[in-house]
């Protein structure tokens, strides 16, 4: 049992928005914020609406789906939701001057004992608990997308995140019904790592027309047992947060693996960014 009743989400994306529901669900008390005014207000609804579809598919009754709804509350003031806050998690864009900045404002507004984490995919977690005057409480929670699917979160610790700390965390991330893995501050992490360079390659083998974008994401479905090939996972993602997490580990590994390929490159430039903006690699009827 986790003894963390009561979480801030700071940013109100896709991510966030799953992030709070994952845990009102789990009977946390959540407030969800986000700077831009509005914005924590208007997921409400993307929630609810993935709590109907727990509904309809039998994973969830009626009576959960309102007690989940109820616990969380959306608003505009971040520092007012950190405040009351067991554990604090971020889930702002994927730019390391913006988080460290979000982290010392909420770091003042916390109670002393609040964990303080980030979502980040593939930043520094040393990096943004550096700017703060107690980095011992500071680590990184990686969700995955779409959260309330998704079972695994990477729990980020950093040289000097406390052993306590780290355990209060993975308590957390259990009671939440998904699987925590313990991974050292690295750039990409375990899970980024990985998958970005995957999904890079088969960027390139569609740049370079090895085969088509459903015939490459088949090969792994169907030849190694993905769940979701490369490509449609990175629409998934975001191509977006896709290239941001390629230039960042290309800038700090500097392997050529990580360059990011220019078809990437091309399709964010021209707004195509994935499924939220309703065409990447694929065209989707829903964003």
């Amino acid at each position: 049992m986790s003894d963390i009743r009561s979480v801030a989400v700071i940013g109100a994306g896709t991510m966030g928005r799953g992030i709070a529901q994952a845990a009102a669900q789990a009977g946390c008390r959540v407030r969800l914020a986000d700077a831009v005014r509005g914005a924590a207000a208007a997921a409400l609804p993307r929630i609810r609406r993935n709590l109907d579809g727990a509904v309809e598919r039998g994973k969830l009754d009626a009576a959960g789906r309102e007690a989940a709804l109820a616990l969380i509350e959306a608003g505009d003031d971040v520092e007012g939701a950190a405040r009351l806050a067991d554990l604090v998690i971020e889930a702002i864009p994927e730019q390391l001057p913006l988080k460290q900045d979000l982290f010392r404002r909420i770091e003042a507004a916390a109670p002393p004992d609040a964990i303080l984490a980030s979502n980040t995919s593939s930043l520094s977690i040393a990096a943004i608990a550096g700017v703060t005057q107690r980095p011992e409480r500071v680590l990184g929670l990686h969700f995955f997308n779409p959260v309330h699917v998704m079972k695994l979160v990477e729990v980020v610790v950093h040289g000097g995140t406390a052993d306590a700390v780290r355990e209060r965390a993975v308590r957390f991330v259990g009671s939440l019904g998904k699987e925590p893995i313990v991974v050292r501050d690295a750039p990409g992490f375990a899970s980024s790592r990985l998958g970005v360079t995957l999904g890079l390659e088969a960027m390139r083998m569609l740049e370079s027309g090895v085969a088509s974008a459903e015939d490459i994401d088949k090969a792994m479905t169907l030849g190694y047992g993905h769940p979701m090939g490369p490509l449609r996972l990175s629409d998934l993602v975001g191509l977006d947060v896709r290239l941001a997490i390629a230039e960042h580990l290309h800038a700090t590994l500097g392997e050529p693996q990580y360059a990011p390929p220019a078809i990437l490159r091309d399709l964010v430039a021209r707004g195509r960014l994935g499924r939220k903006t309703g065409q990447g690699f694929y065209a989707w009827t829903e964003p």
